[in-house]
């Protein structure tokens, strides 16, 4: 199926020299189902940190708003790189303006002609910067050009009724305005994180504690790339943009943050400090108070921020009695640059009305901006891309599905479903100096280059193979493996004092079709530190949505590397030894 990629990862593509189709002009009034508006450049001086910062903003504001005819607001800020004129951005602008919301998107700070530096959504900067765009549609302040906004729906004097949509970057900064300000009713962030620690130097063993994880080298030296390449994307930038010659458009935390990784060193104190920093521009440190309504949507096809990230920020939302639904949709920041799925949510085009997720946004705001008495959905949907039917792609749930298949390691190398059928053996691999598994290249599908196809050279992996299913096999969450590993030289290494001694390897579930085709579900990868090698240790493998059809086979690989992460230090063999009653367990959430 062909997908588009999102435009708020466009500027992206144009730092690593992708062509790119110009935004949309929304300088006139446009026709609209509702009427016509107007658009309204607008700046404002906010206090963010120790910094004053000016916003640029553009404010739609639908014909016959008045005083005596208030509405709502949805306000809208960019992806990473992007700006209040990127393709997304403005058309939510446009598209709630058409539905009658008053609608306000700007330039995140560091970003467009909006000042400061870059400051991953830092809820003191960038969260408190979103609350004085609330104050001003609450009529408490005015923009720098005196105008003001008494014309949206007030809940009290200086809260008015406002909600935030936005993809990515776009939407980590929702969560963090409403966790400094509780004047906001509703929040849609799609494809976005929980933990940047876990983003970007993810270790996916369970109770991991304080151990770091594999750099995603990839994705972030991209990101790095476009805040450090600004002056590339916006000539003549606000001077309050600049931190200094160490680190230009960035805070300082940030650029020691990506120094650390990049350096492939864990020292105790670097690492406390990058897990710190990290944890404390995510939403993993502040949902606790996050009591806005929130319909979380996230991307199936996305290695950078997968499913698991939005389902720790659900189940924090629900668990502390937030209301929160989830949807997990078909594209994320992974993949080629072609449309959406027939029936998919497509921010460039705003089709709200046509694709479902699109009409669950809009009821999320009728209900929680408008009061309307609208049916908001199921707590859980996600999207099905073996059915062909636009209209019935989704399913829907009253929870993410548990674990409910086990499946053993035999030492034999086959994956069984009963523990008797475990053979007793050994098996080793070991790893090279260099990568020797590939899943993606992160950024081929952003610049328009092919992807090799994911591969395991022999000798460095290991791999146990079921027996062709017997029957359709639906695989919806995120499967777990219990693990039990031997390396004498991590042993050894591993209370070095460097958490970069310990041993690194990479879990994944592969697809293979009765031919031997082989498909690495949207080529996810489950990287783990190892915490003690002389433990048994859990590995929880990102979500995905997948069908193995009848006569398929799983395959559950672990590898001493992946080209896309910085992996082991130094040479260090691996065996897993099986026996009936001590081997490897695989547990899957399998639906029917």
């Amino acid at each position: 199926m062909s997908r588009r990629v999102p435009r708020f990862r466009a500027p992206l593509a144009l730092v690593l020299g992708a062509t790119l189709t110009a935004p949309l002009a929304l300088t006139a009034p446009a026709a609209a189902a509702t009427g016509q508006y107007t658009v309204t450049a607008l700046k404002f001086t906010v206090r963010a940190g120790d910094r004053s910062c000016t916003v640029d903003a553009d404010l739609y504001r639908p014909a016959g708003v008045d005083r005596a005819h208030p509405a709502p607001a949805v306000v809208a800020t960019n992806g990473f790189g992007g700006s209040k004129s990127d393709g997304s951005t403005d058309v939510i602008g446009k598209s709630f303006a058409e539905r009658g919301y008053v609608s306000l998107v700007y330039s995140g700070l560091g970003f467009g002609r909006s000042g400061c530096p870059i400051s991953l959504d830092d809820p003191t900067i960038d969260g408190v910067a979103a609350s004085g765009l609330v104050d001003f549609l609450g009529g408490r302040r005015a923009a720098d050009d005196g105008t003001k906004a008494d014309y949206v729906t007030l809940d009290a004097p200086g809260d008015p009724r406002v909600g935030m949509v936005g993809g990515s970057y776009g939407g980590a900064v929702q969560l963090a305005a409403a966790a400094v300000d509780r004047r906001l009713d509703a929040l849609v962030p799609m494809i976005t994180w929980h933990d940047l620690a876990y983003s970007l130097d993810p270790n996916n063993a369970v109770g991991s504690g304080g151990v770091p994880g594999s750099f995603k080298w990839q994705w972030a030296n991209g990101f790095y790339l476009i805040g450090e390449g600004q002056p590339l994307l916006e000539p003549n930038l606000d001077p309050s943009r600049i931190n200094s010659m160490a680190c230009l458009h960035f805070v300082t935390k940030a650029c020691d943050t990506i120094r650390t990784l990049n350096s492939g060193r864990y020292p105790a104190k670097q690492t406390a400090d990058l897990l710190a920093y990290a944890r404390s521009v995510s939403p993993v440190s502040y949902l606790s108070r996050v009591k806005a309504p929130t319909l979380l949507v996230q991307g199936q096809a996305d290695s950078l921020f997968n499913l698991n990230e939005a389902t720790a920020t659900y189940r924090t939302l629900k668990d502390q009695g937030t209301p929160t639904k989830m949807i997990w949709q078909s594209w994320g920041h992974s993949g080629g640059m072609s449309d959406p799925a027939s029936g998919e949510l497509n921010l460039g085009q705003g089709n709200l009305e046509t694709s479902y997720v699109g009409r669950r946004v809009l009821a999320w705001f009728d209900r929680y901006l408008r009061g309307h008495a609208v049916d908001t959905g199921p707590a859980f949907a996600y999207y099905r891309d073996w059915i062909t039917d636009p209209d019935r792609t989704y399913a829907t749930a009253d929870r993410v599905p548990a674990l409910s298949r086990t499946l053993y390691l035999s030492g034999d190398g086959k994956l069984v479903d009963n523990r008797h059928e475990v053979r007793r053996g050994s098996r080793t691999y070991t790893n090279w100096l260099v990568p020797t598994s590939h899943s993606e290249s992160s950024l081929a599908g952003l610049i328009g280059l092919p992807d090799p196809a994911p591969y395991d050279t022999p000798g460095t992996h290991l791999a146990w193979t079921s027996e062709p299913l017997a029957r359709t096999t639906d695989v919806v969450g995120a499967p777990r493996a219990t693990l039990r590993v031997s390396s004498p030289v991590a042993e050894r290494t591993q209370h070095s004092g460097d958490a970069a001694d310990r041993l690194v390897l990479f879990a994944k579930l592969y697809d293979i079709a009765p031919d031997g085709t082989r498909t690495l579900v949207h080529r996810l990868v489950a990287p783990v530190r190892v915490p003690d090698v002389r433990r048994s240790f859990t590995v929880t493998l990102p979500g995905i949505v997948h069908r193995y059809e009848k006569g398929h086979r799983l395959r559950f690989v672990i590898a001493a590397s992946d080209d896309a992460y910085f992996g082991n230090r130094g040479i260090k063999p691996v065996t897993v030894v099986s026996a009936p009653q001590d081997t490897g367990v695989l547990r899957l959430p399998v639906i029917g």
